[in-house]
C-alpha cells in the first residue's frame, strides 16, 4: 500500500492540540460522551471513497463505516465471508458472487450486487482517476474502461455482470484461484446510489453499511464516527463511537494521553519507546503487522545491476546489524526481517525464518570479501536516500551507513541523503533519480505472500521502483497465482523467494509492530495484522 499505508514513508502525523473530550450523539444512535473513544489520526491524504483511499489512515476510516464481500479476521487475517454468501468458481477464472440479503446502507439503500459492480466500474474508470483503478486490471474489459492513454472505449467493464440483485459474475483474464482472498480490501467495498446521484455530498458525509456512521468531518481537526445500531452484522460495535482527532506531532498525543485528554495513541512516537512501559503498564499492547522496511537498489542502474553486483548487493546486506538497530533504536517494535513478507503472515501464510538466508546475517568479514570480490561499491561510493521528516529515518540511516564503513575501513564511503519531505523523495523515487539505495517500506494490503512478492518485483509492477526484473521470478509468481492449492501457491512464493536471496534486488531490514497506549477507560484494546486498533471492538468504562 502506497502513501501512508507505507508506514515508514508516511510524512509524519500531524498534530492539532485538541481538548479531548469525546462528544456523543450524531446519526449513529451511539451513546453519549462518556461512550466515545478519543483516538490520535493522521487525517487522510485522499478522499474517502474506496477507490481513492490508498494509506493507512483513510483505510482505517473506511474498515470502520464499510463492510464487504469479505473481511480479514482482525485476530488470525483469515479472509471470512461477510456479505458474500457464496463465491463459486469452476475454473478459477470465472467466478460467481452471491450477496446476502437484508443488508443495507445507513441511509436506508439496500445493498445489491449493483451496489458492488457500480463501485468497481467508477474505480477502474479512467476518467474517476481512482487511485486504486489498478486492483481491477484482471477483470475482463478493464483496458477498454482504463487504456493506458486517452478516453475509455466502454462504460464498464465487460467481466462484470449483474444477474440479479443478489448475484453477479466476474470474468478475469486469466486463473487466479485465489482472488477471492483479495475481496477483504476496501476497494472492493460496495457503494450506495447517493455516492454517484451526489458525489459532493457524499464526500463531505460518507455513506457506508459498516457499524459506524460518519457524524461530522471537519479535514485538519477531526473526524467523527457514531455506532450505528440498525448495522445488521455480527461485529457490532462496543462503543458508542470513535472521535478521531488530528495531531501533527506524536509527542504531543501522547502527552495528551498521560494527561488524561486523550483514549488512545495507536502508533507510539519513537522518542517514548524507552519509558512508555513504565508509564502505561499493561496499557501499552504491541503486535506483528504486516508491514516490511527494506532499502532498494536502483537496478534500473547499470552501475548497481551489472554483473557480479549481486554480491556487492549481498555482502552489502550482511554489513548492517539489524539487532543492533532494532534494540538501540527501535527499542523492541522492529524485528530483524529474515524473509521478504512478513511473521504476521504465520508459516502457513508463507513466513519463513530463513528464506533471506545469509544475506540477513550480520557477517563483516564475509561482507566486506564479497563486496570487494564483487568488484566494490560503485565509484567506491554510495548514497542511501531517504525523507526525514518522519522522525526516526536519518538515525537508523546513518547507523547502516556506519556499519558499512566499519566494515569496508576505507572512510566515509557511504553517506545518507536526506530528502527534506516525503513528496520531493516520492517523485525523485518515482522518476527514478536515486543516487543509490533507498529507503522503502510496504504494508501489504491483505495478508497473503503475493501481497510482499508481486506488487514489488515481479516485471514491470505499478510498486517495482527499483526495476527489478527475473523471468524466472515471473514465472514462478504466475503460476503460484494460477494454481487453485493454497500450499501449492505458498511454495511457489517461497521458491520466487529463492531468487530475491541469490539477486538481492532489495535489503530486508527489519519487520514493524503495531504499537499503541490507552487510557484506563478503556478496555479490550487489541491491534489487527496491520497494527490498527480494533476500534468496534474497544469497551468504555
Amino acid at each position: 500500500m502506497r502513501g501512508a499505508g507505507q508506514v515508514g514513508w508516511a510524512a509524519g502525523v500531524v498534530a492539532v492540540a485538541l481538548a479531548a473530550t469525546a462528544c456523543g450523539g450524531g446519526t449513529g444512535g451511539g451513546g453519549g460522551a462518556d461512550d466515545v473513544v478519543s483516538s490520535s489520526w493522521g487525517d487522510a491524504q485522499n478522499p474517502l471513497e474506496p477507490g481513492n483511499t490508498n494509506e493507512s489512515q483513510g483505510a482505517k476510516v473506511l474498515d470502520m463505516v464499510f463492510r464487504g464481500l469479505r473481511r480479514y479476521d482482525p485476530k488470525t487475517g483469515e479472509a471470512r465471508n461477510v456479505l458474500a454468501e457464496k463465491i463459486g468458481t469452476a475454473d478459477g477464472r470465472n467466478f460467481t458472487i452471491t450477496v446476502k440479503d437484508g443488508w443495507k446502507f445507513s441511509n436506508g439503500e439496500p445493498v445489491t450486487s449493483r451496489s458492488f459492480v457500480d463501485a468497481w466500474n467508477h474505480a477502474a474508470d479512467v476518467r474517476n482517476k481512482q487511485k486504486n483503478g489498478y486492483h481491477f486490471s484482471n477483470i475482463v474489459g478493464y483496458d477498454d474502461l482504463h487504456p493506458a492513454t486517452g478516453e475509455p472505449r466502454a462504460k464498464a467493464m465487460s467481466g462484470l455482470v449483474v444477474k440479479d440483485d443478489r448475484t453477479f459474475t466476474v470474468a478475469l483474464k486469466k486463473r487466479y484461484a485465489t482472488w477471492p482472498q483479495t475481496l477483504g480490501h476496501h476497494t472492493f467495498f460496495p457503494l450506495p446510489r447517493a455516492f454517484f446521484t451526489d458525489h459532493a455530498g457524499w464526500l463531505a458525509k460518507p455513506v457506508g453499511n459498516g457499524p459506524y456512521t460518519v457524524d461530522s468531518y471537519a479535514k485538519g481537526t477531526v473526524l467523527k464516527l457514531r455506532r450505528w445500531d440498525g448495522y445488521p452484522g455480527e461485529d457490532r460495535a462496543l462503543n458508542g463511537g470513535v472521535d478521531l482527532k488530528v495531531y501533527n506531532d506524536g509527542n504531543t498525543a501522547y502527552t495528551d494521553l498521560l494527561a488524561g485528554n486523550l483514549d488512545l495513541v495507536d502508533d507510539i512516537p519513537m522518542q517514548q519507546l524507552k519509558q512508555v512501559r513504565k508509564d502505561l503498564g499493561a496499557r501499552y499492547i504491541t503486535r506483528p503487522a504486516l508491514v516490511l522496511a527494506t532499502l532498494t537498489f536502483p537496478m534500473y542502474d547499470p552501475q548497481w545491476n551489472k554483473e557480479g553486483m549481486e554480491k556487492v548487493r549481498k555482502g552489502i546486506a550482511m554489513a548492517i546489524d539489524r539487532e543492533e538497530i532494532t534494540r538501540q533504536i527501535f527499542h523492541g517494535t522492529r524485528t530483524p526481517a529474515t524473509d521478504w513478507a512478513s511473521p504476521a503472515l504465520g508459516t502457513k501464510g508463507g513466513y519463513s525464518e530463513d528464506a533471506c538466508g545469509e544475506a540477513c546475517t550480520h557477517d563483516p568479514a564475509e561482507a566486506r570479501r564479497l563486496i570487494r570480490e564483487g568488484g566494490g561499491l560503485p565509484g567506491g561510493r554510495m548514497t542511501l536516500t531517504s525523507n526525514v521528516d518522519a522522525g526516526s529515518h536519518l538515525e537508523w540511516m546513518d547507523a547502516v551507513c556506519n556499519g558499512i564503513n566499519n566494515v569496508l575501513g576505507e572512510g566515509p564511503v557511504c553517506t545518507v541523503n536526506p530528502i527534506g519531505t516525503f513528496a520531493e523523495f516520492r517523485n525523485q523515487i518515482s522518476e527514478h533519480r536515486a543516487p543509490g539505495p533507498f529507503r522503502s517500506s510496504w504494508q501489504a494490503d491483505y495478508p497473503s505472500i503475493q501481497e510482499f512478492l508481486q506488487p514489488l518485483y515481479r516485471t514491470g509492477s505499478a510498486d517495482n521502483d527499483g526495476m527489478f526484473s527475473d523471468t524466472r521470478f515471473d514465472r514462478l509468481v504466475d503460476a503460484a497465482l494460477e494454481t487453485a492449492d493454497p500450499a501449492e501457491a505458498t511454495r511457489l512464493f517461497l521458491d520466487a523467494e529463492k531468487i530475491l536471496a541469490e539477486q538481492v534486488p532489495v535489503i530486508p531490514l527489519w519487520y514493524q509492530d503495531g504499537t499503541a497506549g490507552f487510557s484506563e477507560r478503556l478496555s479490550n484494546v487489541a491491534l489487527n495484522q496491520y497494527g490498527t486498533p480494533v476500534y468496534d471492538q474497544i469497551k468504555v468504562g
